[in-house]
């Protein structure tokens, strides 16, 4: 008798395992994406110097496939005309994996130790890219040597 019930009871919890209830990933957004943010208006944060415009670009910004909206500064200095923009991601780590995304879209990405950015080419246009905080910047038209001290600058400025 004791085993006959033994053998009930292993085949009622076989039979339970077998039927565990199959659960289904839900689909998540990537880290770094906030559709429903709104987008914060950093033109105060902009440096002044040959400032034509600015304002904010609701997606791409700089034309960047990768990049969500964010504050744009149009500039003209010495003959050149270029772009600074400011992306507020609202936490560092989102920040981080923007950069690495635009990274990815930049022809010939080089590393600059001393700023943790890029410099590269995207559409043949020279960018210049950061991140500082919780904040993704970038200079978009000038050549590095160029770029270096406005997003120096530019750096010193986010808070």
């Amino acid at each position: 008798m004791r085993i006959a019930v033994c053998l009930i009871i292993s085949g009622l919890i076989a039979c339970a395992a077998a039927q565990q209830p199959e659960f289904k990933k839900r689909p998540t957004e990537p880290a770094h994406e906030t559709p429903s943010a709104p987008i914060r208006d950093q033109s105060r944060t902009l440096p002044t110097r040959g400032l034509k415009h600015s304002g904010i670009v609701l997606d791409h910004v700089a034309g960047i496939s990768k990049l969500p909206g964010g504050t744009v500064g149009d500039y003209e200095n010495g003959g050149r005309n270029y772009q600074i923009f400011i992306i507020d991601a609202r936490a560092d780590q989102q920040a981080a994996f923007m950069l690495l995304d635009v990274k990815g879209v930049l022809k010939d990405p080089e590393y600059l130790a001393s700023f943790g950015g890029y410099f590269g080419t995207e559409s043949s246009r020279p960018v210049f890219v950061f991140a500082k905080q919780r904040f993704l910047a970038g200079i978009v038209g000038l050549p590095k040597e160029q770029a270096d001290p406005i997003a120096r600058t530019l750096a010193s400025r986010l808070q």
